[in-house]
């Protein structure tokens, strides 16, 4: 099985807003060389959730985690991604795909925002 990893995010018409995904993607990248991670919009910007899937799948990805970099699971976490992600297994059935927690709704995440913001 080779695992692929999915920084998903809302996307914005300014191409600068997508830097952070850019610096996590390489951070992640100089952790674990040889990982394979993808950025994947909702809209705006590309490339396409459905893109950044089926490009991972050509890749030989047949298990994807999606991490959404947002802060809170709203409707778009609830609602749009799940659609999306059925319509990537209608395409691709031997792929898994888990979608995990928003960045933001991790502890540890918070308490790095906490410790930044006080000083």
């Amino acid at each position: 099985m080779s695992k692929a990893i999915i920084l998903f995010g809302h996307g914005a018409r300014n191409p600068d807003w997508a830097q952070p995904f850019h610096r996590i993607r390489a951070s992640m990248e100089r952790q674990q060389p040889g990982v394979l991670i993808e950025l994947g919009f909702l809209e705006l910007m590309r490339p396409t959730l459905d893109e950044a899937i089926d490009g991972l799948v050509a890749r030989g990805a047949n298990e994807i985690s999606i991490v959404p970099i947002f802060m809170a699971a709203g409707s778009h976490i609830k609602k749009d991604l799940p659609l999306m992600v059925g319509s990537a297994l209608d395409r691709h059935p031997d792929l898994a795909v888990e979608i995990a927690a928003p960045v933001g709704e991790a502890d540890y995440v918070i308490d790095a925002m906490a410790k930044y913001a006080l000083n």
